[in-house]
């Protein structure tokens, strides 16, 4: 009698060591446990930590709640001003609520993928190629906008979208680095003529001061012809100042008797 009880006892302990072992789950921190009670869904969504479910008639299915980074391929276009580019991005998404995610969907991760293609395609017939080059945080707000409005539906959360990318055809690109030439090359000419004009506007200065000294115009070239000096040429040039012709000659017809300190008549 005794020894039958014992067999009970162990064969009932067993049972209960298999079912533990069949209904014992574990979800870990960054998970959430949906459970469907024969394909239907039961309870609340499970938490982290150890669960149990009803073996064989329960189905635990797990979703991960981390944040989720998706590359979109390049997908081609053409722009509001007719130019065809090629554009990839890469969306940030997390899952915000896990029995929608299961329910309401059936790969919320081929969905959003779907969806963000779609998107970007819609985004590159709506903008011009200044504002993809240029203007990439509006676009990416908009990309985002029109990826998060269908998947809050789905229990999905977009955190972030960004354009990582946008291949321009060969043309285009020499095209526009002319551009960028032309439009430097427009910049230096415009610098070079404002330093003209600034530097005429002192040269009159200068001129109209000097002509009141005539003395300043021999002091000017005696500078001038130290500055050649000291660049050791070979041959040097030298201007004959026409004030010099006319100190000469005025000397001549006033000579000055060095005794007297007075000019002599003839």
């Amino acid at each position: 009698m005794v020894q039958e009880l014992l067999t009970a006892a162990a064969a009932v302990g067993s049972a209960g060591v298999l079912y533990v072992a069949a209904a014992a789950r574990v979800v870990r921190q960054y998970e959430r446990g949906v459970v469907f009670r024969l394909g239907r869904l039961a309870g609340e969504v499970r938490g982290p930590g150890f669960t149990m479910i009803v073996p064989f008639v329960d189905r635990l299915h797990k979703v991960n709640l981390q944040i989720v980074t998706l590359p979109v391929p390049a997908q081609e276009g053409i722009t509001r001003d007719n130019v065809t580019v090629r554009v990839d991005a890469v969306v940030y998404f997390k899952v915000v609520d896990a029995a929608n995610a299961l329910v309401r969907v059936e790969d919320y991760r081929f969905a959003v993928s779907q969806m963000a293609q779609t998107s970007l395609r819609s985004i590159i017939g709506k903008s011009d190629l200044d504002d993809l080059l240029s203007d990439r945080e509006k676009l990416n707000q908009g990309l985002e906008l029109m990826i998060d409005s269908p998947a809050v539906g789905w229990g999905v959360q977009i955190d972030r979208v960004e354009i990582k990318d946008v291949s321009l055809p060969d043309t285009m690109k020499r095209s526009m680095a002319r551009q960028a030439e032309a439009d430097r090359e427009r910049r230096a000419r415009v610098i070079n003529a404002d330093a003209e004009l600034q530097a005429s506007k002192v040269l009159a200065e200068a001129a109209r001061e000097m002509s009141e000294t005539p003395a300043a115009l021999q002091l000017r070239l005696l500078q001038t012809v130290v500055a050649v000096a000291a660049e050791k040429n070979s041959t040097l040039v030298l201007p004959f100042p026409v004030e010099l012709l006319r100190f000469l000659e005025k000397a001549q017809e006033h000579p000055v008797d060095h005794s007297a300190g007075h000019p002599v008549e003839r």
